[in-house]
This record gives structure tokens, C-alpha cells and sequence, in this order.
């Protein structure tokens, strides 16, 4: 997701909104990771960061569909405040996936099978701990699975480009998290 710089309005101060266009739906279900820098604050301030709304553009004019806030809370407790939640800690980890498959691909193109096969196998790991079916399945066509949960893998000998291809352009595609 990209990280948009503060909007300005023409006499140059920064405003407080932002658009992001999400694209078409269709009857899927999407999540977003949202990122709100805020000023730092006293043990115990609580603020609001940030209004999160969803906003449908329809022939009668902006149709609003949801809301969340945003709380920050300032604590010294620090196992509370870096405890990470565990849907934020999945998408993070789809982010690790796909860039150890692009390193592991490119690597592997290079001719340094050490790190394809280094990086191909924490691919596999991070597939298999996710749950992520559909990119393990695809990890399977370019290297032999030994163990999954370890990241123990082989490269194949002979790898089909359409398989190399297919992993190359589907390994940034996020899923959902297990429940």
C-alpha cells in the first residue's frame, strides 16, 4: 500500500483529509492496513488519531458505508505497547513472502542457486505458516518441498517459465488471515 504525502491547500498548510480510491468491488471483502503518524503525547493522553470512513461513489452523491477511529494511547508498559496485532502481523508477513520469493527468483535468474534456494525456502516457511495454500502450491512448481514448516526445499532441475511466471506475478496477492 503507498504512503501518500499530507495533502496542502493552496495557501500551503497541510489538511487534516485524504482520498485513497480502493478501485471497483465486486461482492469480495477487502482489509486495509493503515499507517497514522501522530505527535507524541504524555503517559496516560489518549487521542484520536485518525476517522477511517468508507465512501461509496454513487449517481445520488457520496454514500457513506463504515467508519472505525483510530485511538492512540501513550503507556510505558512495553509489553503492551509492542504487542503486534495479529492480523497486522499476517499482512506483514504476506509482505515478507512476496518480496523472499521475488529476492529467491531473482537470485535464482542470476545463476546463485545458494541464495534462490535460501530465500525459496523462507518463501515456502512463511507460506505454510500462513496458510497461504495457493502460493505454496505455486512454490511447489519451482522448488521440491522437503519441510514446509522449516523451509527445507530443493531447487527443481528444470522449471516450467509458465510456473516461474505464475509465482513471479501472483506471489504479491494477499489472503485473508485463518480465524
Amino acid at each position: 500500500m503507498r504512503r501518500p504525502r499530507p495533502l496542502s491547500t493552496s495557501s500551503g498548510t497541510a489538511r487534516q483529509t485524504a482520498d485513497y480510491p480502493t478501485g471497483a468491488w465486486g461482492a469480495e471483502s477487502r482489509d486495509y492496513h493503515v499507517c497514522v503518524d501522530v505527535e507524541p503525547g504524555a503517559i496516560g493522553q489518549e487521542m484520536l488519531a485518525a476517522r477511517v470512513s468508507l465512501i461509496a461513489n454513487t449517481a445520488a452523491g457520496p454514500q457513506p458505508l463504515g467508519q472505525g477511529l483510530v485511538r492512540a494511547i501513550w503507556t510505558d508498559d512495553e509489553p503492551l505497547s509492542t504487542q503486534i496485532d495479529r492480523q497486522v502481523a499476517h499482512y506483514n508477513g504476506q509482505a515478507e513472502l512476496a518480496q523472499a520469493i521475488q529476492d529467491g527468483l531473482e537470485a535464482h535468474k542470476a545463476g546463485d542457486d545458494d541464495t534462490a534456494t535460501a530465500r525459496l525456502g523462507r518463501a515456502v516457511a512463511l507460506a505454510h505458516e500462513s496458510g497461504n495454500e495457493d502460493t505454496a502450491h505455486l512454490l511447489a512448481h519451482v522448488v521440491d518441498v522437503i519441510e514446509p514448516a522449516t523451509g527445507t526445499v530443493r531447487l527443481k532441475a528444470k522449471v516450467v517459465d509458465a510456473d516461474e511466471m505464475a509465482l513471479d506475478t501472483r506471489s504479491t496477492k494477499t489472503v485473508r488471515v485463518r480465524k
